[in-house]
């Protein structure tokens, strides 16, 4: 399984930036985005990867950005490195399965995240105040709890790369009415199709996050979509309030990471090899449950 991950890539290309997980080339009008096998946790990059992971998220996220066509634009040109650049197709080895090219946007530095159920940190806010980004939740809820209908929760990006969540008025003040109404509605739509779509498959989407950018004057959905990076995926059949749920995500690299009360500060600790397939096995099964499909032939 070691010799099916991809920590890293140097392609003689012009580098765009190397985030988390992805490592981005410019192409010009274009960026050449790779989904490695890299995972990180608690905003620190794990030694170690997860077998199929980059080949999870690029298929999910291009599976969801055809899906979602019909309620907004996105930044995808093809996966298919078939209609790559001849100077980038030699290394289809690399790409193929785990690339995508795309449009440049200008990116709008907030994260538009949609939540169904009350957990993680929206589970921690609620129990300190009652609700979550200043929107008022029913009380006695138990975690996990479905709420009454979804919320929009908006998130910025502290200095030190933590998630800081903010209101709406706060999401207004940044980026304007008009844009923070459209973005909303736009984020509440795409979850609600994509919940109803993935619950026919035995999965929850617990929550999700949404990233866009400005191209050619609009707003259009950029980086990943619905993958279990940017979302709580849950098992439908396991379903149960009050507590933590099984998960088709990262969470379950989470909750060993808050096992072995690691301090959270790099370096990360390397992860054992049966957390490693475990958590390939979700991805996997995330993705074969919402595409029908099979990554490993």
């Amino acid at each position: 399984m070691k010799s099916d991950v991809l920590l890293k890539t140097d392609l003689p290309l012009k580098p765009f930036m190397r985030g988390k997980v992805r490592d981005i080339y410019d192409l010009g009008n274009e960026l050449l985005m790779i989904a490695t096998d890299r995972i990180s946790a608690f905003d620190s990059v794990l030694p170690n990867g997860i077998p199929y992971k980059g080949k999870v998220l690029t298929g999910l996220s291009v599976f969801w950005f055809n899906f979602t066509r019909d309620i907004i634009e996105n930044h995808l040109i093809t996966a298919n490195v078939d209609e790559f650049p001849d100077e980038i197709r030699e290394y289809s080895g690399i790409l193929e399965g785990r690339s995508m090219i795309v449009k440049k946007a200008e990116r709008i530095d907030i994260e538009c995240v949609v939540r169904g159920y009350i957990s993680g940190s929206a589970w921690k806010e609620y129990r300190e105040k009652g609700g979550v980004c200043e929107i008022s939740l029913p009380k006695g809820l138990k975690e996990s709890q479905k709420l009454p209908e979804p919320i929009f929760t908006p998130a910025i990006k502290s200095k030190t790369g933590h998630d800081i969540n903010i209101s709406e008025e706060k999401m207004a003040d940044l980026i304007g009415n008009e844009l923070t109404e459209r973005l909303k509605r736009i984020s509440l739509q795409i979850y609600e199709k994509a919940f109803d779509k993935a619950n026919r498959n035995g999965i929850i989407i617990a929550d999700s996050k949404f990233e866009f950018g400005i191209s050619n004057g609009k707003p259009i959905l950029i980086d990943e979509l619905l993958t279990p990076d940017s979302s709580r995926f849950w098992s439908l059949e396991d379903y149960s309030p009050g507590r933590t749920q099984k998960s088709f995500d990262k969470q379950f690299v989470r909750n060993y990471l808050e096992k072995i009360k690691w301090n959270k500060e790099p370096p990360a600790p390397m992860l054992p090899d049966e957390i490693v397939k475990r958590t390939s096995q979700r991805y996997l099964e995330a993705y074969r449950r919402i595409t029908g499909r099979d990554i490993i032939k």
